[in-house]
């Protein structure tokens, strides 16, 4: 199967967790059409502008996995404030919060991955 840029869903989230400003979010499988087969909920890419941030929320029955690919950003992993930079992972196990902030003065680019536990 190959699925199109141009055919993907895509999503606009202000505020998003509680965060700032506006998130574009670009979805690979869809959990309505049952892509998962039941053991995940997001698979994207998602884009914030200069300033956006995700706001601070716990993972519960969930990981969630981000993988940075362009652009710089701060990351609050449990408390503890951590820049990151294209290449780097940052995992979220279950129990356990983050948020993520474009501190940059370029797009911040990360895949998203939820998987549940």
């Amino acid at each position: 199967m190959i699925k199109h840029l141009e055919d993907l869903r895509k999503d606009t989230v202000s505020e998003f967790r509680g965060g700032k400003g506006v998130i574009q979010m670009t979805h690979f499988l869809d959990v309505e059409k049952d892509e998962f087969k039941g053991k995940g909920r997001l698979f994207a890419k998602n884009v914030l502008k200069p300033g956006t941030s995700i706001g601070l929320h716990e993972h519960v029955g969930d990981s969630e996995t981000y993988v940075i690919l362009s652009g710089e950003g701060l990351v609050n992993d449990n408390g503890d404030q951590k820049v990151v930079k294209p290449g780097d992972v940052i995992i979220t196990r279950n129990g356990e919060k983050h948020s993520i902030t474009n501190t940059g003065t370029f797009d911040l680019e990360f895949l998203a991955l939820i998987l549940f536990d």
